[in-house]
This record gives C-alpha cells, sequence and structure tokens, in this order.
C-alpha cells in the first residue's frame, strides 16, 4: 500500500514539473514575442519618420477655377518628374484656386503657409499679388508674369531680390504681333476694341505698349474693362457700337475663367478677335498669339528644383519667354464670314478645322 502511495506522489511530482517547465516556456515565448514587437515598432518608426521627412511640400496659388488650365499644371508636375521630384514619393503639390474670386486669394495664401508649403508657385500676377500683399515671406515662384518690375515683384529681371522670382512673359513684340496679325487678316482695318481688366497687375504696362504699335500701323484703340462676369456681352456691344473692326483680349482670371463665354459672344458680335493663349481658340476663339505658358509652368519646376535644394530666389534670374504660338480656328473664321490669307496660315503652329 505504502509502494502504490509512494509511486502514485512521484507521478504527481512529476506532472506537477512538467507543468511547470511548461509554464516557463510559455512565459519566455511570451517575453521573446514582445522583445521582437518592440524591435520591429523601433525599426518602423525611424522609416515613418524618415519617408515623412523626404516628402517635401510645395503649394500651387491659381486664381481662376482647377479646370481652367488643366495643361499647366500637368506641365509643372511633368517638369518636376523629370527633374526626380516624384509626386507622393519626395514631394507633395498642395493646390488651392479662387475660382475667379480674387478676394478669396489671401485666405487661400495663408492656409498654405499654415499647412504648412516650402514655397508657393503662383498661376498668375493676380495670385502672385496676393502672396506679396500677404506679407508672406515663403518664397515664390511665379508661373507668368507679363512685367515682374513694374508690378513690384523683382527689383531687377537679373537679380529679383527679394523671395519672388520665376517666369515672364514680358515680351513687348508680342503685342506688336498680336495687332500685326489682326492688320493682316481683318481688311481695312482702323479700330480695335481693348478687352482688359484694370485691376490686374501689369494691365497698364501692356496697353502702353500696344499704344506705340498701334501708332506704327495707324490705329485706333477702344479700352474696355472687363472686371465681371456681366461685363462680357456688354463689352462686345460697346465694340460693335463704336464701329471697332476687331478685338484683342488681355490675358486676367476673368477672361481665363470664361473662355468660351467670350470666344461665343465676340463670334456673335462677327468681330475677329485675338487672344493671348491657345486655350481662348480650342474653346471656340479666332485666333492667339502669345508666349507658350505651358512651357512656362514646365520651366517653373527648374526654380522648384533649385529651391528646394537651396538657392534663394533673389539669387534666381527671372527668365523671359523663349517659346511663342500662333493657333488659328478656321471653323470660327468660317462662322463669322473671315476669310484667313493662305500667308497667315503658313505662319501658324496650329491650325483647328
Amino acid at each position: 500500500m505504502k509502494t502504490k502511495q509512494k509511486r502514485g506522489d512521484q507521478t504527481r511530482a512529476r506532472a506537477k514539473l512538467q507543468r511547470s517547465k511548461h509554464s516557463a516556456l510559455i512565459a519566455q515565448h511570451s517575453v521573446l514575442c514582445f522583445a521582437l514587437c518592440g524591435m520591429l515598432f523601433a525599426f518602423c518608426q525611424p522609416a515613418t519618420a524618415q519617408e515623412s521627412k523626404s516628402l517635401r511640400r510645395i503649394g500651387f496659388l491659381g486664381a481662376a477655377f482647377p479646370s481652367s488650365n488643366p495643361a499647366r499644371h500637368e506641365a509643372l508636375r511633368q517638369g518636376l518628374r523629370v527633374l526626380g521630384w516624384m509626386e507622393g514619393k519626395n514631394i507633395s503639390i498642395e493646390f488651392r484656386f479662387a475660382e475667379g474670386s480674387r478676394d478669396r486669394l489671401p485666405k487661400l495664401a495663408l492656409e498654405l503657409v499654415r499647412l504648412p508649403v516650402e514655397l508657393i508657385v503662383t498661376g498668375g500676377p493676380t495670385p502672385t499679388r496676393a502672396v506679396k500683399e500677404a506679407n508672406i515671406a515663403l518664397p515664390v515662384v511665379m508661373g507668368f508674369d507679363n512685367d515682374p518690375v513694374g508690378s513690384g515683384f523683382a527689383i531687377s529681371l537679373a537679380r529679383p531680390g527679394g523671395n519672388i522670382t520665376g517666369l515672364s512673359t514680358l515680351s513687348p513684340e508680342i503685342s506688336g504681333k498680336q495687332l500685326e496679325l489682326l492688320n493682316e487678316i481683318v481688311p481695312k482695318l482702323s479700330r480695335v476694341a481693348v478687352l482688359g481688366n484694370s485691376a490686374e497687375p501689369g494691365n497698364a504696362q501692356v496697353l502702353k505698349e500696344l499704344e506705340v504699335v498701334a501708332g506704327v500701323f495707324r490705329l485706333q484703340l477702344y479700352y474696355l474693362d472687363v472686371r465681371r462676369d456681366q461685363d462680357i456681352e456688354t463689352a462686345f456691344k460697346a465694340a460693335a457700337k463704336e464701329s471697332a473692326h476687331a478685338a484683342l483680349v488681355l490675358g486676367n482670371p476673368i477672361a481665363s475663367a470664361r473662355r468660351a463665354r467670350i470666344a461665343a459672344a465676340a463670334a456673335k458680335s462677327r468681330l475677329p478677335t485675338i487672344y493671348p493663349w491657345p486655350e481662348f481658340v480650342e474653346d471656340g476663339g479666332l485666333m492667339s498669339y502669345g508666349a507658350n505658358i505651358t512651357d512656362l509652368f514646365r520651366r517653373a519646376a527648374t526654380y522648384v528644383d533649385k529651391i528646394l535644394k537651396g538657392t534663394k530666389p533673389a539669387d534666381l534670374p527671372v527668365e523671359q519667354p523663349t517659346k511663342f504660338e500662333f493657333v488659328i480656328n478656321l471653323k470660327t473664321a468660317q462662322q463669322i464670314g473671315l476669310t484667313i490669307p493662305p500667308n497667315v496660315l503658313a505662319r501658324a503652329d496650329r491650325v483647328l478645322r
């Protein structure tokens, strides 16, 4: 009996020892798991921080609608990709658009600053003015501006001297070429209506250039201010009342955002009209001549690249346009009963039929 009891005690002791060893193994395994998790967490944390640190953030401020000039925005992206800046990998672009309401621009500019972004690319003179007047010290890259020095954005084109640099459409020959083209396609041209926006920076400078060229061609200019949507049809009616033979539209956010409407009003008035950008012609306008703005936005990427790598805006000269584009819409010409001379057609970069 005692032998049986002794054997039972031994069996229970062995079972207890096995349970104890099993518990120790489980505890050891748990400690090892926690340690491994801790190591993985430690490894992951620096990688995430490094990834966040390497993603550079820039802003884009536009005065028009997002859909107004998508080719320009894509050109900026393309230019950045060529230079090795890939969205979502090492750069992020924050887009903000005032949708034709210039009063919204200062607020949108400050919103970009608070994100924060490292620099702001502006989509034209109006957003550049908004950033400057908001006293924003961030580097600013102008997508384009017709008179950076006259607008107070740069001390000189060679040495801007402040926090603003980029691309300029400043080229006196553009205005001359536009009037020359109108003179070639409109028989006995003597009076031209000019549709602009007096609130737009650089508007006065362009008018001065036009006056000089108009004197050469002995043309009389009639200025019409278009600052609101409802001014568009009113302006073309006034042009007809003043017996204008043709019209010239200056670039500004209102015009850019209402291209199709302006082209339709010009066609309804049967008034041969020239525009600054090809987008107007694609939306039904007769013809355009001017600096290739899409190319300028592609070149703006080089400024972004240099500034992100440490170059100061003050040391980056403002570049002038090197590519110009002349586009004609033959369908619109037929619609208003105008025949485009063959020698003019031959000089067009693009002819829409």
